[in-house]
């Protein structure tokens, strides 16, 4: 995993908390000051509500309360934990601590990366495209915390029913449409796991990579993404964004660092604080970080994100997806079958509730009924077809 072991200086967990607790309490209202959060809703014509598109644009986030309902959220968390519980006892191991086979052995993408407690596994390398310049302290880990820890998850839709329900919600949809058009089409999903105490951290960073340079560049070329919070989150515990900076084009991290002093508590930035349901839409041009979490609170985020059509139609492989990986019509059509898999997955567990209509597949809803031939021929090792730009 390439990673680097804290220096003998790094903090230690409970010093680390101790010396970013004012800061974070700077944050938390900063953050309650913007006042860009509230339920999801829907002007008279049916579409997401002005105010909101307009706050979104204008902040590059948006925090919708209340999204998910107990009920999903115990389907979600019961899935989570599973997923948890199966991971590799370590790296690159083929049973779980409880001596059983691990979970994915026999997909065709690994579905864990694990770092050790508290590190920052992409700060200051060349990993995902460099796009992580500036490495997060690393603080020293508690003596009884285990070597690795489960940071990442991914394949939800093959392997957590309740999530590729989640990834059907209706609203959620319709948002995403509001953003990137009725033709919007999938990105990836990945669950974000910063457990009590060792969680490790998520560099300085903003996602996009394709289009920096392009005449056609706008603050909303590179997409943007939800999370699903399963529990509280906390400014010791959340993402961090900095308000604007999906207009700014391209930012020179290592410099605005420096200019603080060499300090990665960026003086701008503002935690997204959410209760368990609360659902986040941050632009992936935005500047974003997570701290290494030395709190008692766990984190479990179920990330989806969604583009614009013609961001991706015709552009190569980036991130974690090989450059020969072309995005063509049949490519894009294929991984965004999983929507309309999805919607129908949620139509049976909801069906007092209306099902989301996804333009490219009007018509076509009665192939991708959710059942065993779909599961086969649509979910299974989907994410072999993500839209990485």
């Amino acid at each position: 995993m390439d990673q680097v072991s804290p220096p003998a200086a790094a903090p230690t967990r409970a010093e680390h908390a101790e010396r970013t607790a004012a800061y974070l309490h700077a944050g938390e209202e900063r953050a309650r000051r913007l006042a860009n959060r509230g339920p999801i809703r829907f002007g008279a014509d049916g579409r997401l509500h002005p105010d909101i598109l307009e706050s979104y644009w204008e902040h590059g986030f948006y925090v919708f309360e209340g999204v998910v309902g107990e009920a999903e959220l115990q389907e979600l968390r019961a899935d989570a934990d599973m997923m948890i519980e199966r991971a590799p006892v370590r790296p690159g191991a083929d049973v779980d601590r409880h001596g059983r086979p691990a979970l994915g052995r026999d997909y065709a993408r690994e579905p864990y990366t694990m770092v050790k407690p508290l590190s920052d596994l992409w700060g200051g390398t060349d990993k995902l495209n460099g796009r992580h310049p500036h490495r997060m302290v690393q603080p020293r880990a508690d003596a009884d915390a285990p070597e690795h820890v489960v940071f990442l998850m991914y394949g939800m839709c093959e392997a957590m029913p309740a999530a590729l329900r989640v990834y059907g919600h209706p609203q959620l949809l319709a948002v995403a449409e509001a953003i990137n058009g009725p033709d919007f089409v999938p990105y990836n999903d990945a669950i974000f796991v910063k457990q009590a105490g060792v969680g490790g951290s998520v560099a300085w960073h903003q996602d996009g990579v394709t289009h920096w340079d392009s005449p056609e560049w706008d603050e909303g070329i590179h997409g943007f993404n939800f999370q699903v919070q399963l529990y509280p989150t906390t400014p010791a515990n959340c993402l961090w964004v900095v308000p604007g900076t999906h207009k700014q084009g391209r930012i020179d991290i290592p410099r605005r660092v420096a200019e603080n002093g060499g300090d990665e508590k960026l003086p701008d930035a503002v935690p997204l604080i959410c209760r368990p349901g609360d659902v986040t839409a941050v632009n992936r041009q935005m500047l974003h970080a997570s701290f290494a979490n030395s709190s008692p609170d766990i984190r479990i985020s179920i990330t989806m994100g969604f583009h614009r059509r013609r961001s991706v139609i015709g552009q190569r492989g980036k991130l974690n997806m090989g450059a020969d990986q072309v995005y063509d019509e049949q490519r894009i059509f294929e991984r965004s079958a999983v929507i309309q898999v999805a919607i129908d997955a949620r139509r049976q567990r909801f069906p007092d509730e209306m099902p989301y209509s996804y333009l490219p597949f009007s018509g076509l809803e009665e192939r991708f009924r959710y059942n065993r031939e779909t599961v086969e021929r649509v979910i299974r090792d989907y994410n072999t077809k993500d839209l990485a730009i």
